[in-house]
């Protein structure tokens, strides 16, 4: 019975592991990624810590009254460390540090009465902060809790005014106080901090978003991400989508992309399905129609050699072809007949299309004629990308084959038109494709972070970026562009 209960749960275990949808799309930060963030994210926790605000105090100790206000962090002398925290997310940890303070005081005693600032310091600052770090209900990266302790080891207090030499034995009593204040106002700072403002600025994070007026992408996570001592492993979707027709969605049965370094700050991993999902997507969409309509007219020679070979062959196979083209100008109408598909290999990246290439002759005044029609193949060579944080992608017509639909003496007749029509996809057609696609599409980063010193490495079946990372501003400024609205001008 037991060992049939075993086997039942690796059944369903395997089963499980089956059915999961692979990632198009995969991200690795790495333990050098985390190092370049430290002096961010550093700069980001002091100026939280020096936004924070403390009472007024007001107390009496035997002949003495005091009342301590206007207190403020002028200084914190921070040595911090940010690390990845195995399944669980990010420990961002303060040890033995110090915080000056400044603060106003006016102290009584019988009939003196007297007023000034006190310098003081927290020396010994220790903070211990976990960042919990899971996928939200839409599949967004988020800082789901915070698990923070801090404590102040001591506090001094140097006082300033007429009496202030006088005033140094009551230090003690007031900095007891302030230390106390003070420890319970740094946790909830930095809750404010990670709930609130680091969740804003994941937001910035494309999920689910249109690329232009044809398709979206689907950058939701498919489950929490993977955190180990030395990397932070995120599968996304990675799918593109049709605007107008969003269910209908390409099948992912691509391999699922393996990243085994770890040498850069960031790697980004893109299945073939990556690609095919956005072929898949703009070829529902229609794209390709209105590209070739914008960009196809038959330059002269090429509708001279259609005449004088391939149709001069057709009117030995149909009588009436002569009365149609005597006279009348030609043209061609390419239909790409099948989402075009990529393959990803080891020695580089490629896209394979089909079309339909119609020959027709256009009389005045009258419906254009079909004389014959031709399968044509091409193959062409694809160079991934990265700018910023966008990937594109660079065609080149590497293979170039056309074919009759209708006969093999066709097909013959098509050989002298394979350099001309290659030649004029070339110039015409494959340079409009390209101006299209080098505007990219945004990989998921959020705003203010690009790739840099990029490598792209090409594997059966994905692609590897690997690459270091840069700030262009600071956290804080991302955030607050953020809360006000403002966009990312790089997108």
């Amino acid at each position: 019975m037991g060992l049939l209960k075993v086997s039942v749960i690796f059944l369903l275990s395997l089963i499980t592991m089956t059915l999961a949808e692979p990632p198009g799309c995969k991200i690795r930060i790495t333990d050098r990624g985390l190092e370049m963030l430290k002096a961010e994210t550093k700069k980001f926790v002091e100026e939280e810590l020096s936004n924070i605000t403390m009472p007024e105090m007001r107390g009496k100790e035997g002949r003495f009254q005091y009342t301590i206000k206007d207190v403020k962090i002028t200084e914190l002398n921070l040595t911090s460390d940010l690390r990845f925290q195995p399944d669980v997310g990010l420990l961002f940890e303060v040890q033995n540090s110090s915080i000056t303070l400044n603060f106003q005081r006016r102290i009584l005693y019988w009939l003196f009465y007297d007023e000034g600032a006190i310098n003081a310091s927290a020396e010994g600052v220790n903070i211990f902060t976990v960042l919990h770090l899971i996928k939200d209900k839409d599949g967004r990266l988020k800082i789901s809790n915070v698990t923070c302790d801090a404590f102040i080891t001591k506090m001094r207090a140097r006082f300033s005014g007429t009496l202030g030499r006088v005033y140094d034995f009551i230090g003690t009593f007031l900095t007891t106080g302030m230390r106390f204040v003070l420890n319970k106002q740094i946790c909830p700072a930095l809750n404010h901090a990670a709930l609130v403002l680091i969740n804003q600025l994941l937001e910035t994070i494309p999920v689910r978003t249109e690329v232009d007026s044809y398709v979206g992408i689907d950058y939701s996570l498919l489950h929490d991400p993977v955190v180990t001592e030395t990397s932070l492993d995120m599968d996304f979707r990675g799918m593109f989508y049709d605007l107008k027709n969003e269910n209908e969605t390409l099948v992912n049965y691509a391999v699922n992309p393996v990243v085994r370094e770890y040498d850069r700050m960031i790697y980004l991993s893109l299945s073939e399905y990556f690609f095919d999902s956005g072929l898949f997507s703009y070829f529902k969409g229609g794209l390709q129609k209105q590209l070739l309509l914008d960009s196809f007219q038959m330059p002269k020679d090429l509708e001279m050699l259609l005449r004088t070979t391939y149709l001069g062959t057709i009117m030995m196979l149909v009588s009436k072809t002569k009365m149609y083209i005597h006279g009348h100008p030609l043209s061609l109408e390419l239909e790409v007949t099948s989402p075009p598909r990529s393959t990803i290999k080891t020695s580089g990246a490629s896209v394979a299309v089909n079309c339909n290439v119609k020959v027709l002759v256009l009389p005045p005044g009258k419906p254009a004629v079909q004389l014959s029609s031709m399968t044509m193949e091409g193959k062409f060579n694809a160079k991934v990308s990265m700018k910023g944080k966008h990937l594109a992608i660079h065609l080149d017509l590497r293979r170039f084959k056309i074919f009759s639909n209708q006969s093999a003496l066709e097909s013959l007749a098509l050989i002298p038109l394979q350099g001309p029509l290659k030649t004029m996809l070339q110039i015409s057609v494959v340079p409009l494709i390209n101006n299209y696609i080098k505007r990219g599409v945004q990989i998921p980063l959020p705003d203010g972070i690009d790739f840099i010193e990029e490598v792209v490495e090409y594997h059966n079946g994905y692609i590897i970026v690997g690459a270091n990372l840069h700030f262009r501003t600071g956290l804080r400024e991302i955030i607050e562009r953020k809360l006000s609205g403002e966009t990312d001008n790089s997108i």
